[in-house]
């Protein structure tokens, strides 16, 4: 999980390294942590204060190893709504003792504007709260087929259930299980590299051929890129694309998608146009563009301490050169 996720920290580098035992006990207490804690929260104050506290931690774990944009912020400051009014003032109160007089003002002004609010709940007809029950009843059934539909083999016992799986296909009542259906063993990056203007385009055939050293790979801002730079922290920040280009290296073999295929020409009509998703600055006017794709593994922690490689990675898959717009290809 911490090799694969699409954008990980470097905290991701330690945490692959810890020993197999605590592995063993992560992948178990993450099931705890999703499938039986929530229930916590229905429960008396107590209950959801430790709801509160394990779902913010475990929230607190993922943004530290991996970047999923504001994902994870959002999911933690879900538990306030887990605290009472009281919960709130104790937590202002120490909060204060470490915060400058000003903000400390500011959060104490914030937490007084409102004070606790007496909310008499009006009475719903039996018949709307019949129809609460049974739609929540029936998401719970949508979620349980879905879930071992895709974590068992459908055999006959499953197959009443077939049409409550089409109708959560095509309304999507129900969500696959987490942020992503599955956690890949693979790690493949797409790689952009570009030819300088008056390269021998002949040399690059249809398999992607030619002289490595006259093509320059252009890395983005938060791809591994390099194997020597360190993966960083960029949320809350979404880098769109460094994030999709994730999603395109698990079906590389297929057709690029538009956004690469529009990336590719405009790295060679606008390079200006791009320039901010990468890292150094784009040539001009390149001869070429093409893809390598490489598959990427977190260095062991001897190599980082020789090297200080974070990654180790092997070329798996090239794609043609792909000739820019009004290049004359120079004879060999």
């Amino acid at each position: 999980y911490y090799e694969t996720a699409p954008l990980p920290t470097w905290l991701a580098f330690t945490a692959h390294h810890l020993p197999v035992w605590w592995h063993h006990l992560e992948s178990r207490a993450t099931l705890v942590l999703e499938l039986a804690v929530p229930f916590l929260i229905f429960g008396p104050r107590r209950a959801r204060l430790a709801a509160a506290f394990s779902l913010s931690f475990f929230q607190i774990c993922n943004a530290a190893t991996a970047n999923y944009g504001f994902f994870c912020y959002l999911a933690a400051a879900l538990g306030v709504f887990l605290l009472d009014d009281a919960d709130v003032e104790r937590a202002g109160a120490r909060l204060g003792r470490y915060l400058p007089v000003r903000i400390r003002a500011g959060v104490t002004r914030l937490l007084s504007i409102h004070g606790p609010i007496d909310v008499q709940p009006r009475a719903r007809p039996a018949a709307l709260r019949w129809l609460g029950r049974l739609a929540a009843a029936l998401l719970v059934v949508i979620s349980l087929v879905d879930g071992l539909y895709e974590f068992t083999e459908p055999g006959r016992a499953l197959a009443f259930a077939a049409p409550l799986v089409e109708l959560n296909q095509r309304f999507r009542l129900v969500n696959t299980y987490h942020l992503f259906a599955s956690i890949t063993r693979e790690r493949i990056e797409p790689e952009l590299q570009t030819l300088a203007e008056g390269a021998d385009l002949s040399r690059a055939d249809e398999e992607g051929a030619g002289t490595d050293a006259a093509w320059t790979p252009q890395y983005f801002w938060h791809k591994p890129g390099d194997p020597r730079r360190a993966p960083d922290f960029v949320a809350p920040h979404q880098p769109r694309v460094d994030f999709q280009l994730w999603f395109y290296g698990l079906a590389f073999r297929r057709r690029e998608p538009a956004y690469v295929s529009t990336l590719v020409e405009r790295m060679c009509e606008d390079p200006a146009a791009v320039q901010p998703l990468f890292r150094q600055p784009l040539p001009p006017r390149p001869a070429a563009v093409r893809l390598v794709y490489w598959q990427y593994q977190f260095a062991s922690a001897a190599e980082h301490r020789a090297t200080g490689a974070w990654w180790r990675r092997a070329r798996v898959a090239m794609s043609r050169a792909i000739p820019c717009p009004g290049v004359v290809p120079v004879p060999r």
